[in-house]
C-alpha cells in the first residue's frame, strides 16, 4: 500500500484567479496528492483554510465530478440553496455538469482541513457570483469571452 507523505510537500497558496478574485483565497493552503501517488486520471488535494479564507470562488465543473471530505475544523458550505455548516467526517459531492455553484468559507476561529478529489475530463466551468468562466486549458474569461489577463 503506497502511503503519500504529505509532510514532504510544502503547502502553496498560489492561485490563477485574476485580481480582484484572488483575495478571498489568500488563506487557502493546498498540497497536491495525486502527483505524489502517480495518479493521472484524477485530481486530489489536501487543503487547509485559515480562519476567514475561502476554498475558491463559488463554482461548478462542466466535465469533472467533485468530492470533498472534511477532516478537521468547521466551515460553511455555500451553494445555490444557501449555507450549511460542515465539519469532520462530512462528505460533500457534486456531479459533473451540475451548475449548483459551491465553495467553503471558514467563518470560524480555527483552521479547517479537507481532501478535495475530482475526476473526469477538464471541460471548464463557471462561477456563480462573478463574471468569470474557466476553460479546459486553464484560462479565465468573462461570460462574453473576453479573457482576463494571466497572472
Amino acid at each position: 500500500m503506497p502511503k503519500v507523505d504529505l509532510q514532504s510537500v510544502a503547502p502553496s497558496n498560489a492561485t490563477g484567479y485574476p485580481d480582484p478574485f484572488d483575495r478571498e483565497v489568500a488563506g487557502r493552503w493546498w498540497k497536491r496528492i495525486a502527483p505524489l501517488a502517480g495518479l493521472t486520471e484524477m485530481g486530489a488535494s489536501h487543503v487547509v483554510l485559515d480562519p476567514q479564507a475561502w476554498s475558491s470562488q463559488r463554482h461548478w465543473h462542466d466535465g469533472e465530478d467533485e468530492l470533498v471530505i472534511i477532516l478537521s475544523g468547521r466551515a460553511m458550505l455555500v451553494e445555490d440553496e444557501g449555507e450549511t455548516e460542515v465539519g469532520p467526517g462530512d462528505v460533500l459531492a457534486w456531479p459533473k455538469g451540475s451548475t449548483n455553484g459551491h465553495h467553503l468559507i471558514n467563518r470560524f476561529d480555527e483552521p479547517c482541513s479537507f481532501v478535495a478529489i475530482s475526476a473526469g475530463p477538464r471541460a471548464g466551468g463557471g462561477y456563480s457570483d462573478i463574471d468569470m468562466l474557466f476553460t479546459d486549458d486553464g484560462r479565465f474569461c468573462r461570460r462574453d469571452g473576453t479573457e482576463y489577463p494571466k497572472r
